[in-house]
C-alpha cells in the first residue's frame, strides 16, 4: 500500500469545537455583573448603530437584496422601517453596529469587538420570538438575549486571550463567525451535534485576511466585515439545524485543517512556530470573564488603542490650541500593539483610513478639543491642513511597561502618553492616561457617560418621547429581562 494514501477514519470533533458546544449548552450565566454589563453593552451597541444611520456610505448597504421582498415574521433593523430575513437582517444590524468603530472592544493577544455578534443574535431572536407567538407559544425574552451575549463575548474573547490571529495576517472577524454560529445554533434549539457542526463550518469557511485594515488598503470593508461574519453564522446555524453534516477535524486535520493552512503561517515579526505550538492555547475556561471586563468606547469613535491618546490630547488642548504653529515636535509613548496596528504616516485615503491612524486621532483633538465621527470625513480633513502638519511632527515611541501591562490579566491597560515641545524650547507636561474611561477600573465614572452617549444616539433617530421610553426600559435590569424580544424591537422601528 502506498504511504501517500489517506487513512479515511472519521475522527471525533476537535476538542476546541467540543468545548465551545459544551459551554453554550451547559453554562448558566449567574454573574450579576456580567448581566448588568451585557445590558449596558446592549444599549451602547444599539446606540452606535443608530448613530451610523446618519452616514449614506453606511445606509446604502441596507435593505433586502430584492427590493419589495416581504418576509413573514421578519427581523427588524433598529432605527429603520426594514423587515428582513434573519440572514440579511444580521448583516444590516452588524453593519450599522460596526460602521463608526464606536462599539465595545476586547484587547489581548488578539483584539476585536464582541458586540459585533449582536447583529446575528438580535436578528434571530426577533424572528424566533415572532414565530413562537404565531404558533401560540411564549415569546423569547430579553434575559435570553443578555445571556447569549455573555456567551458570545466569552467565546470570542477567551480564544483571543493567548491566540494572535493578526500576527499571521488574519482578521478578528473570523471569531465573530465562530462565536455567533455557536450561540445562534443554541438559540434555534440546536443539540450538541448541531452546534459542533455549525462551529466546524465556521472554521472551515476560511481565513479572513486583514488586508483591508492596513495601509495601503485600509477602507470601508472594515466597517461591514463583522456584519458579514455574523450574517454568515446565521446561515451556517440554519444549515446545521437542517441536518448539514459538520467537519470534525476542521482545525487539526493534517495539511488541510485551519491550524496547518492558516495558523502556522509566519511574517517578518514572528519566527515560524514549532509544530507543537501551531494550535490554540488557553489560559482559562469559558465563563463570564470577558463581558465583565469588556472595554466600552465612551468618549471617542476611534480604534481602541488610541482611546487614551485621544483623551490625553483633549487634556492638552487648552495648552496647545493657540500655539499649533509653534510646535516643534509631539512625542507619543505608547504600547507595541498601537504601533503595529494604527501608527502610520503618509496620505490617508478615506474616513476608514483616518479612524485607524494613531497620529490622526491625536492631531484632531489637539487642534479642535474633541474627536467625533464627522472629523474623519473628507470634507473636514481637507478643510484643515493643520491635521497633517501635526501628524508630521509626531514621534511614536514604544514604552515597554505599557506593552507589558497591556497583556497583564489584572491590568489590561491601554496606555498612551503625550508631550508637546515648542520651538522656543518650552514644553507641556507629559500627560499619561493608562486606562480609558470605558475600562472596568473606571466603571463608576464611565457608566453615567455611557448612558448619556446612548441618549444622545437615540435622539439622533427618534422623537423625545420614544427616546425616553427606550432609555427608561434599558436602565431597568429586571423589567428589561422579562420584556419579549419582539416588543423590545418594536420600540426601535421607524414607521
Amino acid at each position: 500500500m502506498s504511504s501517500n494514501v489517506d487513512v479515511n477514519n472519521r475522527p471525533d470533533y476537535d476538542h476546541v469545537i467540543q468545548d465551545i458546544a459544551d459551554y453554550v449548552l451547559n453554562y448558566n450565566v449567574t454573574s450579576e455583573e456580567a448581566l448588568d454589563t451585557a445590558r449596558n453593552c446592549l444599549m451602547d451597541t444599539l446606540g452606535c448603530g443608530l448613530l451610523a444611520l446618519r452616514f449614506p456610505e453606511c445606509t446604502k448597504h441596507l435593505g433586502p437584496i430584492v427590493q419589495g421582498t416581504v418576509v413573514p415574521n421578519g427581523a427588524r433593523v433598529p432605527g429603520t422601517s426594514l423587515t428582513l430575513d434573519p440572514v440579511k437582517a444580521a448583516w444590516d444590524i452588524g453593519c450599522i453596529i460596526r460602521w463608526l468603530d464606536y462599539n465595545d472592544t476586547w484587547l489581548a493577544a488578539e483584539w476585536g469587538h464582541p458586540s459585533d455578534n449582536l447583529g446575528g443574535i438580535l436578528a434571530v431572536a426577533d424572528h424566533l420570538s415572532q414565530v413562537r407567538l404565531s404558533r401560540g407559544e411564549p415569546p423569547l425574552f430579553m434575559r435570553e438575549v443578555l445571556e447569549i451575549m455573555v456567551m458570545a463575548h466569552e467565546i470570542q474573547g477567551v480564544i483571543a486571550i493567548e491566540n494572535s490571529f493578526n500576527r499571521v495576517g488574519l482578521c478578528h472577524v473570523l471569531l465573530v463567525r465562530v462565536a455567533s454560529s455557536a450561540v445562534i445554533t443554541k438559540m434555534m434549539g440546536g443539540n450538541r451535534e448541531q452546534i459542533m457542526a455549525a462551529v466546524s463550518q465556521a472554521w472551515v469557511d476560511g481565513s479572513a485576511l486583514r488586508t483591508y485594515r492596513h495601509a495601503p488598503n485600509a477602507g470601508s470593508r472594515k466597517s461591514w466585515a463583522a456584519g458579514d461574519a455574523t450574517s454568515r453564522a446565521v446561515r451556517l446555524a440554519d444549515m446545521s439545524m437542517r441536518g448539514e453534516m459538520g467537519i470534525p477535524s476542521a482545525l487539526t486535520a493534517e495539511q488541510w485543517g485551519f491550524y496547518d493552512v492558516s495558523f502556522s503561517k509566519t511574517n517578518k515579526d514572528q519566527a515560524l512556530k514549532p509544530e507543537a505550538q501551531r494550535q490554540f492555547s488557553f489560559s482559562q475556561d469559558y465563563g463570564s470573564y470577558v463581558m465583565e471586563n469588556i472595554l466600552f468606547k465612551i468618549s471617542f469613535p476611534a480604534e481602541f488603542h488610541a482611546q487614551t491618546a485621544a483623551e490625553a490630547s483633549v487634556i492638552l488642548y487648552p495648552q496647545v490650541s493657540a500655539r499649533l504653529q509653534d510646535i516643534e515636535k509631539i512625542v507619543v509613548r505608547t504600547h507595541e500593539s498601537a504601533i503595529r496596528i494604527i501608527s502610520k504616516t503618509g496620505t490617508l485615503a478615506n474616513a476608514a483610513d483616518r479612524d485607524h491612524c494613531l497620529q490622526y486621532m491625536i492631531a484632531v483633538p489637539l487642534a479642535f478639543g474633541n474627536l467625533t465621527a464627522d472629523h474623519y470625513e473628507d470634507d473636514f480633513h481637507n478643510a484643515h491642513p493643520i491635521i497633517d502638519e501635526l501628524r508630521d511632527k509626531m514621534e511614536i515611541v514604544e514604552d515597554k511597561r505599557f506593552t507589558t501591562e497591556y497583556l497583564e490579566a489584572d491590568k489590561r491597560s491601554i496606555a498612551n502618553a503625550i508631550q508637546v515641545f515648542f520651538k522656543d524650547g518650552s514644553s507641556t507636561e507629559e500627560v499619561v492616561v493608562e486606562y480609558p474611561v470605558g475600562h472596568r477600573l473606571r466603571r463608576k465614572e464611565g457608566i453615567p457617560l455611557l448612558e448619556k452617549k446612548f441618549k444622545t444616539n437615540l435622539a439622533s433617530r427618534f422623537p423625545s418621547q420614544q427616546c425616553q421610553k427606550i432609555s427608561t426600559l434599558c436602565k431597568e435590569q429586571g423589567t428589561l429581562e422579562v420584556t419579549p424580544v419582539n416588543l423590545f424591537m418594536d420600540l426601535f422601528v421607524i414607521s
